[in-house]
Formats: structure tokens, sequence, C-alpha cells
């Protein structure tokens, strides 16, 4: 118990002694990076960052991916806000003392978005579909039986018909167990290069000065300026209590701290029965005016089964709640182990 009430301490008092800049809210890109993946992690409010293991683990923690073993294949669907679909998927494979690695994409549907122009602003007639995507490459380590690390690597491409914006990130994590079920993470997120677009569709048709009447005009290219991406750091704390070896419960919180929004902190728990049935809740709340957050409740289950020959089938759902006028996120998630 007393372990419990440091850790929370120190979290408090990180809370008090960071402060995220809200100031700087629309002066970063690449808000994909933001978006969560994986139902587990969404319906408990992403408060389980010091224990979530195996493929699940990569987006809010990358330390915790060598603590699942054998190989692991997963696919997350979220109905996002504004009529976006976000795409997930994730394959690893532990390869024993050298560590785990695994290979991430996720991508962003926004459907097709009509064409307008200064001459036909009511549209062309024609459409165009932006592309968004994060791919990453993960490697884990379990350093000690209670210390695991992992690092990934991620490209962000982001394109808008003949017009592009490339960058490169980093996210970092390492999570510590105690014996007595608490346990304790950190993780730096999306560390890495500024972004700028370029290509063809920015370029203006423009007459040049000092040339005679009926001479050609040229053309120019607007220098973009550059944005950040959004980094934040977070940590975590999590005990799982056991009443019987058929019932469990797990509860979590995670502080963010944000360099181009208000601090976040969250709170999640989950119910587990026979490790095989889960109901799961969480909240996140700005630390500094929450009323202006959109999000806040989540909620989900859980089914986890393990058949003949060590294959085990997960299917996860989430329900996130947001503020009018956009619609609540559901967000499904089938994941496949082999051991």
């Amino acid at each position: 118990m007393k372990i419990i009430l440091t850790t929370l301490l120190l979290t408090f008092c990180t809370v008090l002694n960071f402060a995220g800049d809200g100031s700087r809210k629309g002066t970063n890109g690449a808000e994909q990076l933001l978006i969560p993946v994986g139902a587990r992690g969404i319906a408990t409010g992403g408060a389980f960052l010091s224990n979530l293991t195996g493929l699940e683990s990569i987006y809010y923690n990358p330390g915790g991916l060598d603590l699942a073993t054998g190989a692991e294949a997963m696919f997350s669907y979220m109905s996002y806000i504004a009529n976006i679909n976000v795409s997930y998927f994730a394959v690893s494979s532990h390869l024993g003392d050298l560590g785990s690695f695994a290979f991430t994409f996720k991508t962003l549907d926004f459907g097709d978005i009509p064409v307008t122009t200064f001459e036909n602003p009511d549209g062309t007639g024609a459409t165009f579909k932006p592309t968004n995507i994060v791919g990453g490459l993960t490697y884990s380590k379990r350093v000690t039986d209670k210390v695991s690390a992992g690092v990934t690597v991620k490209i962000i491409h982001e394109s808008i018909e003949n017009t592009n914006a490339t960058g490169f990130a980093m996210d970092f994590g390492v999570q510590y167990r105690f014996p007595s079920h608490l346990s304790i993470g950190a993780a730096v997120k999306n560390i890495g290069s500024n972004m700028s677009f370029d290509g063809t569709s920015l370029q203006q048709k423009t007459k040049v000065p000092g040339t005679s009447v009926g001479s050609g005009g040229g053309l120019f290219t607007p220098v973009t300026e550059e944005f950040q991406i959004p980094s934040y750091f977070e940590l975590s704390t999590s005990y799982q209590y056991d009443f019987n070896e058929q019932n469990n419960i797990i509860l979590a919180s995670t502080f963010r701290n944000n360099n181009v929004a208000e601090d976040l902190i969250s709170f999640g728990l989950e119910y587990g029965y026979l490790n095989t049935f889960f109901l799961r809740g969480g909240y996140t709340l700005q630390v500094v005016d929450n009323s202006e957050s959109i999000y806040g409740f989540t909620a989900g289950a859980g089914l986890n089964y393990t058949f003949t020959g060590g294959v085990t089938v997960t299917f996860d759902y989430a329900y996130r709640d947001v503020e009018a006028p956009f619609d609540a996120n559901h967000v499904f998630t089938v994941k496949l182990g082999i051991q």
C-alpha cells in the first residue's frame, strides 16, 4: 500500500509541475499521430500505459511488446469523427533472447471530397481523396524479469492530390513491474522532424513583371511554412487485484504532458473473468479547461479464447463519447496469437 501511495503522489506532483502549452493549439500538423488505436487501450481511456503487452502496447508504450511470446497479428477499425474511418494493422514476432519486432500501419479514410474552385465554389463534379498514413517498425526487449523497454521508428506521410509532406518520428517506452501486481511506465512519443508541404499542386500561374503585352506568363511555387509534429511525455501506474483465481480487476492512471495542447490525465479499469471475458471503462480529462475537451467517457468489452494448440483469438470493442456535433467513436479490434 505504501508503494501505491508513493507512486500516486509522484504522479500528481508531476501534474502540478508540468503544464501543456495550450497557446500553441493549431500550430502543429500530423494530427493522425494522436488518434489512438486498439479497442482495449481506448476503452480504458488510454490509461493502461504501464501494463499493456504485445501488439496492443505499441501505440501506448512500445516497451510492452516483448512481454508477449510467439507471433501476433492485429487489425483494428475505428469510426472516427466527421465521417473519417481509421484502420490499423500490426504484426509481430518474438525471437527469444533477441527480443521482439513488429510492423504497424495506420491509415485514414476521408471518403470522396468534392473539388471546388473560385469559379466553381459548389464543386466541379470531380472528387479527390487525401492520403494520410503512418508506418512503424518497433523493437522491444525484456531487459530483466521486471523491466522491459522498446522503441518505434515511424514514417508519416500526408498528401492531397499532387501536394505532400513526409516526416519521421520515434517513440520510446519503458515498463517496470513490481512483484505486488503494481506496475509503472513512462513513454516519450513523436520525437522527430518538422514537416512541410510541397508539390506541383501548389504552383500558380502569374504574369512576369516587365514583360510586353501578349508574352507568356510564368509559374511560381510558394514556400510553405514548416510545422511541428505533436510530441508528448506520459507517466503511468497500474495495479491488479485478484479477488480469486477467476476474478480480477486492474486500475490505472496516466498523465500526459503535451507540447502543443493542454495536459491530460486519464483513468481506466478492467474487470476480468477467467482471463476470457472483460468489461472496461475509462475517463480522460484536461488538467486545464476540461470543458473544452470533446472526449471524456469510454467503455468496452472483450473476449479472449485459447484453442488447443496454442492459438489465441481476441475480440475487443470500445466506445468513446464525443461532444456534439460529432458522433461517438466505435472501435473494433481482432487479434490472433500463436505460441
